[in-house]
């Protein structure tokens, strides 16, 4: 039989990749030295895979690595990392898929999605049928990690299109529980006062998608009038987004994951609410330095750089730097898992301003404008050369506008970030344009207003 199911042995991906109690009775309850036996036959057969594939080869190669110099996740470190420049240069090198897919052969088959395009063109996705499957396996682990359960009614609020997010979590959801999965998408997709109403007639239990849309359907559920008892809120939460998201649906519980498309899920929280634990039966994760490539230790925030150890397929990858901002840490002994934990997202290393020597993430500011009441949570920032040097603003949405809740805003800031920065409040909605926040699953939360001159 042809096709992805042909290509599938179910059972034996759920025995290698459990979930529910036999996760935690099974890989989530192995020894350190019991699981690193585990990543150690997992990596030898993704390096394998990886020497076939162009874009590896010709990298490594290059890089004065011959097949066997790598005997081991000792080793790794040699190993050139790459990015999603990379990956776009292949693409330019080689339209319209670029090198870094592996169809050929028996391989010939995969599932083809895109990112979303929020930091660039969208960026090719290949996976290969037992890699797909496996990815949405460990979504459907997370979730049920968080609390999912079978009589649950899930709306999700991820894109389509020819982005991954949406197909990705209903096919989690679909393939490995039964719960009832609405898939609303973006605002895009369904119009947010049509989602509300949808969700409250059709008795919404989990809220599943990113926290600034998250955040915007309840704005717009309490201007319709509408209650929606959700009991859980999945999604993708800053530091500061936990309790406000919360609060906004009614004291729905609220748990964290990360991710990115190549890789699918990487870390989920428990109920322990302290950190998100890798699946480290599925993937190795560092913490890269966002300057001089070199991993950091335990306790300093680096760029999440992820080799996935099922990935055999079409597009193996050995280590992919996200340019995502992470905290690694070691397990947490009361939560029955033992396997590292992360801190989540902090930011993007490649969306950063420098103002003054000081490195600025704009996608972090939002845990600070959560302090304040009066404001909606939602933002953008628009960086500009001014006087020869550069500066940035803050354009913050608020309930109500006066000049103290501005300078308030402007000396919290400061002393968050170490380095001052302009504050303009303006009305609810104002910067729904800018952000696209209504489209788009992943607003715009920074506008690049430089101008270079030669």
């Amino acid at each position: 039989m042809s096709g992805l199911f042909g290509r599938l042995d179910v059972a034996a991906m759920l025995r290698d990749y459990p979930m529910g109690r036999a996760f935690l009775e099974g890989p989530a309850a192995l020894s350190r030295d019991a699981l690193r036996a585990l990543q150690e036959r997992r990596f030898a057969r993704v390096m394998a895979r990886a020497w076939q594939v162009p874009f590896y080869r010709d990298r490594w190669t290059a890089a004065g690595l011959e097949p066997g110099d790598i005997s081991g996740l000792d080793d790794l470190a040699a190993v050139p990392s790459f990015s999603k420049d990379d990956l776009m240069a292949s693409v330019a090198a080689a339209p319209p898929f670029g090198g870094f897919h592996g169809r050929d052969g028996d391989n010939a088959f995969a599932v083809f999605h895109t990112t979303s395009g929020t930091t660039g063109m969208p960026q090719p996705l290949f996976y290969g049928a037992e890699d797909r499957e496996i990815q949405n396996l460990l979504l459907a682990r997370a979730y049920r990690l968080m609390g999912l359960r079978d009589d649950d009614i899930v709306h999700s609020v991820y894109g389509f299109g020819t982005v991954n997010g949406g197909h990705y979590v209903r096919e989690a959801v679909t393939h490995f529980t039964d719960a009832l999965l609405v898939p609303a998408g973006t605002g895009r997709d369904m119009p947010s006062e049509q989602q509300v109403q949808t969700m409250a007639r059709l008795g919404a239990t989990v809220l599943v998608g990113f926290a600034d849309y998250v955040r915007h359907l309840a704005e717009t559920a309490e201007k319709k009038g509408l209650q929606i008892p959700l009991r859980l809120v999945l999604g993708h939460f800053g530091r500061g987004d936990r309790q406000a998201i919360s609060d906004a649906w009614g004291g729905a519980a609220v748990y964290d994951w990360y991710g990115v498309g190549d890789t699918g899920v990487i870390a989920a929280e428990s109920p322990s609410l302290d950190g998100l634990h890798i699946f480290e039966d599925a993937h190795v994760v560092e913490a890269l330095d966002p300057e001089t490539g070199a991993p950091v230790e335990d306790g300093h925030a680096g760029n999440l750089c992820a080799t996935v150890l099922f990935k055999t397929g079409i597009y193996p990858i050995v280590r992919f730097d996200t340019k995502d901002l992470t905290t690694l840490s070691a397990p947490d002994p009361g939560s029955g898992i033992n396997f590292r934990r992360m801190s989540g997202f902090e930011g993007r290393s490649d969306n950063m301003v420098k103002l003054r020597g000081i490195n600025v993430y704009p996608t972090a500011i939002g845990a600070f404008l959560e302090e304040f009441g009066a404001l909606t949570g939602e933002y953008v920032c628009r960086v500009f050369r001014a006087g020869g040097r550069e500066e940035m603003a803050v354009m913050a949405e608020a309930r109500e506008r006066d000049d103290s809740l501005a300078e308030a805003l402007s000396e919290r800031l400061k002393r968050g970030l170490g380095v001052q920065v302009a504050v303009e409040l303006v009305g609810p909605g104002e910067t729904a344009a800018l952000t696209q926040i209504r489209e788009r699953q992943k607003p715009v939360r920074l506008l690049d207003e430089r101008q270079v001159w030669h």
